[in-house]
């Protein structure tokens, strides 16, 4: 157990690190004259009961972690009025409920909160994604990075060539579990933010206004029963470098705007519902198949299906209305001259009565060619040219039928008129 005497500690003490044992039972409140209070550590033990009230006091307070213990309580929102609290971990515990409305300015520096484990239920907490507003301000230094720590010491020095850290000086550091493998971070980047509420119960819609916080590098909403479409807001965390949806109950496409998370590493959009076709090009090309299987509506070549070929699209209201013009510019045209053509021909049957039958025949054909061709505009040019051809054909039959009759042209044009 914790000792007793942990609740009278000194004005003086700045870090309290007791991760990493076998403590079990309940967390004394801890009392202390002071403010100096900066970090406190109490990780991967046994501990049970409900987070001590007097945290609230430390305003000082940067770096809090009681993840991987045994602690059962609702979600400390009353946390939220300490000014200068970076680093929220409470994975891995007996947390539960609904988190409710904060209040106003709370978690205002907060950058790193990880939740994950728990038994978190409702909507996920988009009021505080609100406030989080060291999540939407991106760091656009480009000199040397700086890491969370605290000088312990009057005598901090610069960090020397060729050690770990600088003398009097304590780095803070912390572990993060993703699909069961832990990842510890010895140093924690100054610009450094994250959101894990992976592994809970939140359900509801993944809120479009997660997209304001640019800044964000890690965000891992897996193993929740979250619903609805993944939010092409998304697009706008151009900072992110890992993004796990996986295991929910999510629908639609992968929105085409995260191709353009050009710092994206790792993506999980694995067992959902999601269909239609995954992004290509960028980091999308270099994704394996695990992060996109069981969802049996995706295709594309990360899970080796073939998206069917999309159906043309509808003509538009211009292309229609041009489609039209054709039509209409060219019917009184093709009637003129079928009209005039049908004319002469029938002219030609005067002349020629002992082949009148011969001609039905050809106006026959010709009629039903005029009648049974429909076609767009292109089609109906080609139908001008072999009409021609028809009327030529007929004309040299003509021609041909007068000649073996071996009589001049005109000699029985003026025959038939005499008549």
């Amino acid at each position: 157990m914790l000792p007793s005497c942990l609740g009278n500690t000194s004005n003086t003490l700045s870090v309290l690190n007791l991760q990493s044992n076998r403590f079990h039972g309940t967390i004394p409140e801890i009392r202390t004259n002071g403010t100096q209070m900066k970090m406190i550590d109490f990780s991967q033990n046994e501990l049970e009961g409900q987070l001590p009230r007097s945290l609230a006091n430390y305003s000082m307070l940067e770096f809090i972690d009681f993840g991987d213990n045994l602690l059962s309580d609702i979600f400390p929102s009353w946390l939220g009025s300490l000014p200068q609290l970076q680093v929220l971990i409470l994975r891995s515990n007996r947390f539960h409920g609904v988190i409710g409305k904060p209040n106003s300015n709370s978690f205002q520096r907060l950058r790193i909160i990880d939740l994950s484990g728990n038994s978190f239920t409702g909507d996920l907490p988009r009021e505080y994604f609100q406030l989080w507003k060291s999540m939407q301000i991106v760091n656009n230094s480009t000199g040397k990075v700086s890491y969370m720590k605290q000088c312990l010491s009057q005598l901090c020095l610069p960090p020397q060539p060729f050690l770990y850290t600088s003398y009097g000086q304590y780095d803070y550091s912390m572990m993060m579990i993703n699909k069961g493998i832990e990842t510890y971070y010895p140093k924690i980047s100054d610009s450094f933010t994250v959101i894990d509420l992976s592994a809970n119960m939140f359900e509801g819609n993944i809120p479009d206004l997660i997209g304001e916080l640019k800044a964000l590098h890690l965000l891992n909403l897996s193993n929740n029963l979250l619903t609805g479409h993944i939010p092409p807001s998304l697009g706008n965390l151009g900072a992110l470098e890992s993004l796990d949806l996986s295991q929910n109950r999510l629908s639609g496409e992968i929105p085409q705007e995260l191709n353009r998370l050009n710092f994206l590493a790792v993506i999980d959009v694995s067992y959902n519902n999601l269909s239609g076709p995954i992004p290509s090009g960028k980091q999308f090309n270099t994704f394996p198949k695990s992060s996109f299987e069981g969802n049996q509506g995706l295709c594309g070549d990360p899970v080796l299906r073939k998206c069917e070929a999309s159906e043309p699209e509808s003509l538009s209201e211009g292309d229609q209305d041009t489609d039209s013009w054709i039509e209409f510019d060219w019917k009184p045209v093709l009637i003129g001259w079928g009209s005039g053509l049908l004319i002469g021909m029938a002219i030609g049957c005067v002349f020629i009565s002992e082949n009148c039958t011969w001609f039905a025949e050809k106006i026959k054909k010709i009629i039903k060619r005029m009648h049974g061709r429909r076609q767009e505009s292109t089609a109906e040019l080609n139908w001008v040219g072999e009409l021609e051809e028809e009327a030529e054909e007929t004309e040299e039959e003509l021609h041909d039928e007068l000649d073996l009759k071996g009589e001049d042209t005109d000699v029985l044009i003026c025959k038939e008129f005499k008549q």
